[in-house]
């Protein structure tokens, strides 16, 4: 196993899930459902802004998904993005649902760190690649 899959795939269900609730939250802003009606001043735009902007960012995050589960490299930089583009939102959110806004802002930067952290490279086939036996101690540059 790579080193931090299991994280990637974590990221990327959380990706799903994440993506699903931007879903539902952005056409219950642009339906204006009464769970959203309260008198909140946005920083900037209105309710139905940010229904838009939570729904494009939701169709975002399950393609990100999709693409970190199907092993794409790009998939993992288009996440990091969007989790990037969410968590930003999430900040932007805070007057309005200050402990939903905050909860989606550290799952965000879970999944950054979950994509940051995998790497498509195995040490141990690197290493065997080189004609190494034996895992060699880093020692001083030799020069030549």
């Amino acid at each position: 196993m790579k080193r931090g899959e299991a994280r990637a795939l974590f990221a990327a269900v959380l990706l799903v899930i994440d993506g699903i609730l931007n879903i539902i939250y952005g056409l219950a802003a642009l339906g204006d459902s009464k769970l959203l009606d309260h008198p909140t001043h946005y920083l900037i735009g209105t309710l139905n802004n940010w229904g838009w902007v939570s729904l494009i960012l939701g169709i975002l995050e399950l393609a990100a998904a999709g693409s970190v589960i199907y092993g794409h490299r790009f998939g993992r930089y288009f996440g990091i993005a969007v989790a990037s583009l969410v968590a930003i939102e999430a900040l932007l959110d805070l007057p309005a649902e200050p402990l939903w806004s905050i909860a989606v802002f550290g799952i965000s930067l879970w999944i950054i760190n979950g994509l940051a952290v995998y790497s498509d490279s195995n040490p141990k086939r690197d290493e065997m690649a080189l004609g190494a036996d034996e895992p060699v101690a880093p020692g001083p540059p030799t020069y030549r």
